[in-house]
């Protein structure tokens, strides 16, 4: 009887998904975006922008990335195709290329060609990210779907569009407009090249100032802990983006590169009908500019204050004529970040709370001293350090006949003896599971690629950021990546259909989104996806 009543409450509840099968999905992924973003500037925030999520949707309050490194590459990809790093592949926005013997970039692809630009910044495929997306199972169910992804960053567009994107689009630094690349197709659309023709850097490159009266910022203007843009001789307003020099790149650093982005998602939404065809169609957008602003200028500066107010205001444009071409109730639209962002550190320590940064110029000058002190080991044999992940020169370790064992036995009691390292992993630990363990060491392990990944892994305290080396810049500005809070957790909106206001505490992990646009779009459950759904927004 239990069964029985299991199987005919699961029935209704298909019927019930396959009755409200929306006609567009849009995917909004703010980049660097910490969840108590939402209630601090909420007073500030207008009617119909962050605040119709909060008043008129469904909010997820205790949303977490359940993995590191949460940057940018590897949170855009476990959004789109509900699983982690370790199955997906994208470890990071760079990783050490153990074949190429150097640094790539999550998305570069030299067997494909920019197209809209003679720059090399179209060279680029999702041909890393190893399984496929929500949005590539829409087009091998549906082929008649349309998917578009936009984003300023090459990664933000790519891994959301997926294998079988009909347009990824990203800006090119060289000229301003938006390019792809020819792994996608021979020519930009018409509606592109007409777009890029009149809507570009130049064109929405103005002086910054602020949005609101000067009264109602609650962050300090001048503060020690932000980066001074060229030009400038303090980090303050206004900015004037006109009179900077290379400003096609600077322009990335202002609002206004928002502005554009949400321009040219409305052009595709247009030209291209998307909603109005046969089957659902999909927009995934990227806003990359609050990552950019807030890695110079910190999460507690003026500058990110106003830049969210000013976003909040293109949200609300954006969810308008969203409303008015396919109307609410054939609508989903979810709105997360692909990871938030650490305070800076310089001021944690000023304020005499836990926090300060490690150089890794001066650690690794000591480990090598250690390996020679302790094992007599001269050679160099640590090819690099990247993203908190050593690689050892296997190749010469091996004809060398050097000891392994003892090698990553007498780095790790280095490491862990080193002032603002927490653990430190081997590879062997992290592809061996043994019993019970520890909260940090499962997190880091989802991020792992046995191939891709490194010898030895740490992780920082809570507080620390990893610098190349102690500079005065050094102690400005500040970055992300880590498993505790400040990076993880992020907010997680929806918006659409015939949901009303409700706010759900129970806690879900980033990789929770595409297994529930699985049965919201009745699709099979792609690939290596491990998340599960969101309960509260299919029940009715």
């Amino acid at each position: 009887m239990k069964n029985l009543i299991a199987l005919f409450s699961m029935l209704l509840l298909i019927v019930n998904v396959s009755a409200q099968k929306p006609k567009l999905v849009v995917g909004i992924v703010i980049d660097q975006m910490c969840y108590e973003y939402l209630y601090r500037y909420q007073p500030n925030f207008s009617k119909n922008g962050f605040n119709r999520f909060l008043n008129q949707g469904v909010n997820y309050r205790n949303t977490l990335y359940n993995y590191v490194p949460t940057y940018t590459g590897p949170g855009h990809a476990s959004i789109y195709t509900g699983t982690t790093p370790n199955n997906h592949g994208i470890i990071g926005n760079e990783w050490y290329d153990k074949n190429k013997q150097r640094t790539i970039n999550c998305v570069a692809d030299e067997n494909y060609k920019s197209i809209g630009t003679v720059s090399l910044e179209g060279n680029c495929s999702p041909k890393n990210l190893k399984t496929y997306t929500i949005t590539d199972q829409l087009k091998l169910t549906y082929p008649t779907s349309k998917v578009f992804s936009f984003s300023i960053k090459d990664r933000g567009a790519i891994l959301p569009g997926g294998h079988l994107s009909d347009g990824s689009f990203w800006y090119d630094y060289s000229s301003g407009k938006f390019i792809t690349s020819s792994f996608y197709t021979a020519k930009l659309p018409e509606w592109l090249e007409e777009f890029n023709s009149v809507n570009n850097a130049s064109t929405y490159l103005k002086k910054w100032d602020l949005l609101l009266n000067e009264t109602m910022y609650e962050s300090a203007d001048d503060s020690p802990y932000e980066v001074i843009i060229s030009g400038k001789e303090k980090a303050i307003f206004p900015y004037d983006f006109p009179s900077i020099e290379n400003n096609m790149s600077v322009f990335t650093l202002s609002p206004f590169a928002n502005t554009l982005l949400t321009d040219a998602s409305i052009s595709a939404l247009e030209n291209e009908n998307l909603g109005r065809t046969k089957e659902c169609d999909f927009l995934a957008i990227s806003y990359s500019t609050p990552d950019i602003a807030g890695h110079a200028f910190g999460p507690y500066s003026r500058e990110l204050e106003d830049m969210y107010y000013r976003l909040d205001r293109e949200i609300e444009r954006l969810i308008d004529k969203l409303e008015k071409q396919v109307g609410k109730k054939n609508l989903v639209v979810f709105l997360t970040a692909d990871h938030a962002v650490a305070p800076v550190p310089q001021m944690l320590i000023d304020k005499k709370l836990p926090g300060g940064y490690i150089y890794m110029d001066q650690l690794l000058t000591s480990l090598k001293d250690t390996l020679k002190k302790e094992l007599g080991i001269t050679e160099e044999l640590i090819l690099i350090e990247e993203n908190q992940n050593f690689y050892l020169d296997q190749h010469k370790i091996k004809s060398g006949n050097f000891p392994l064992e003892e090698i990553t036995k007498t780095m790790k009691k280095f490491l862990l003896e080193w002032p603002g390292i927490k653990a430190v992993y081997t590879k062997e630990e992290l592809m061996l599971e043994q019993g019970v363990e520890d909260e940090w060491k499962i997190m880091v392990r989802k991020g792992y690629d046995y191939n891709r990944s490194g010898d030895i892994v740490f992780i920082v305290e809570p507080g620390y950021l990893p610098k190349r080396t102690d500079t005065p810049n050094a102690h400005k500005g500040t970055s992300h990546g880590s498993s505790f809070n400040y990076d993880a957790h992020v907010p997680l909106l929806w918006y659409g259909k015939n949901w009303k206001k409700k706010e759900v505490f129970t806690p879900y992990e980033i990789t929770d989104i595409a297994p529930t646009l699985v049965h919201l779009l009745n699709l099979q459950r792609p690939g290596a996806m491990t998340g599960v759904p969101l309960e509260e927004l299919l029940k009715k």
